[in-house]
């Protein structure tokens, strides 16, 4: 059989519709690979599926030796030959995810299994254990897995801290644990942030021209700056109750009287009444006090229920989340090409592009009831409503989304370029838009990309 037979062979049997490949069915090996992609802890993650039978596919077939980190990135998640593995690390991430995924299935749904799957950290190649057998090398017994809650109806922007179904959501015990989670990254934030004002550290961002212009004209100008992290208590009413709450409603405190038939009256209340905010909100709160730039004369920590229109008709504004857990994201919709749209009911959202470039798509949509997912950010910097300031808002649609925005700004060699064409003559910042897509491993974005961007 010649090389190109070969090829077109390996893309017939193992991937074929870039789905499962083709098994054996009397191979055990197989058999074995099957049941545990058809088990519940990889009904939601076709990829995971995609990555194990492939990598069992290659051993069966007596290709062990050809599994890389490359081939995997390649074969499993579409990466281009000229990929380098040293820039793009999804392969290792979803390693990591599906040896603790079969660690589970076998501790669990799998426990009755002759054989069991395990990929042996330092490699990508499967080895089949027969049951109550020890691990190969010598080592231990498989431990017992950590059993990790994922909502499947989570919605964008919502915190990674104490998330779990809704099955639990009238549990007072759990609210109050994902609350006080909540209020305590709320509270540790402001404190952090108190507390640069006194000791400002090292900016991540030092030497990068087209940045240190942002920051300047945020924090340097004549203009207050607010900053405005997420309002992740009205995510979650938003999320429980199925009913998104528009700026107007935002601003006349509509939150209040929106029904939460699912959590008890004390839970409820605080949710109505705390101001509760994420933890990557947080982080990106300390990245941008630690900025070179940063003035403490100039910025305002404002939580947005404190917020009031008057507030950003001359002074510039950092806003942080999208709309769905910071309404005032919507004050830049009107000037921008970019906006994110959620569907019906709070299922999911979607990055609608009012005029699409050639190469990009009319919208963008991500799976985020995935744990493992594709997901799509915006960095937006416009006017604010007087046309005297800026408005740098800061969304995703999920929190992984909102992340990856956060470290494409405070590392900003992917968005260098277009800072630079964004900077005019005067050596001023004109407005942009920059779209981003990253891959979402259980709310932890990697792989961030510009795919789209616009300058103004």
């Amino acid at each position: 059989m010649g090389p190109s037979a070969a090829a077109a062979r390996r893309e017939k049997s193992l991937i074929p519709g870039k789905a499962k490949p083709s098994l054996p069915d009397t191979d055990a090996r197989c058999q074995i690979a099957h049941r545990v992609v058809a088990s519940r802890h990889f009904a939601r993650s076709p990829l995971l599926s995609k990555f194990l039978l492939y990598i069992v596919a290659e051993t069966v077939e007596g290709r062990a030796s050809e599994i890389t980190e490359h081939q995997i990135g390649v074969h499993v998640f579409d990466r281009p030959l000229s990929y380098r593995t040293i820039e793009d690390n999804i392969v290792r991430n979803y390693a990591r995810q599906l040896r603790r995924r079969l660690s589970e299935y076998f501790a669990e749904e799998g426990a009755a299994e002759e054989l069991q799957i395990d990929i042996p950290l330092g490699g990508y190649i499967p080895v089949f254990i027969p049951a109550g057998n020890s691990r190969p090398g010598g080592g231990a017994e498989r431990p017992a897995p950590i059993s990790i809650r994922t909502d499947a109806a989570a919605t964008p922007d919502q915190v990674a801290v104490a998330v779990a179904p809704p099955r639990w959501l009238p549990n007072r015990r759990g609210i109050k644990e994902l609350l006080f989670g909540l209020y305590t990254a709320g509270i540790f934030a402001v404190a952090w942030f108190a507390g640069v004002h006194v000791r400002p550290a090292a900016s991540p961002v030092a030497g990068a021209t087209g940045a240190s212009v942002l920051w300047s004209s945020l924090f340097k100008g004549p203009l207050r700056t607010y900053i405005v992290p997420a309002d992740a208590g009205l995510n979650l009413i938003e999320d429980i109750s199925r009913h998104p709450l528009p700026l107007a409603g935002y601003i006349d405190g509509d939150y209040t009287g929106i029904s939460i038939p699912q959590v008890d009256a004390h839970s409820a209340d605080d949710l109505r009444t705390q101001d509760f905010t994420s933890f990557v909100d947080l982080q990106i709160i300390s990245s941008l006090a630690r900025l070179p730039e940063y003035d403490p004369q100039h910025a305002i920590l404002r939580f947005p229920r404190d917020l009031r229109l008057d507030d950003l008709k001359n002074a510039n504004a950092i806003i942080i989340g999208s709309v769905g857990s910071n309404p005032w994201a919507a004050i830049a919709e009107n000037n921008a090409d970019f906006r994110i749209v959620y569907r019906e009911g709070m299922q999911g959202a979607t990055i609608v592009n009012a005029r699409p470039q050639p190469g990009e798509a009319a919208e963008y949509v991500s799976h985020w009831n995935e744990p493992a997912h594709e997901t799509f950010a915006l960095i937006s910097c416009l006017p604010n409503l007087e046309g005297n300031g800026r408005l740098l808002v800061l969304q995703g649609l999920d929190v992984a989304g909102t992340q990856a925005a956060g470290e494409a700004l405070f590392h900003p060699a992917a968005i260098a370029p277009i800072l630079r064409r964004a900077t005019r003559r005067d050596g001023s910042l004109g407005y942009f838009e920059i779209l981003l897509r990253a891959t979402s491993i259980e709310s932890n974005a990697t792989g961030t990309r510009v795919i789209g961007s616009r300058i103004y």
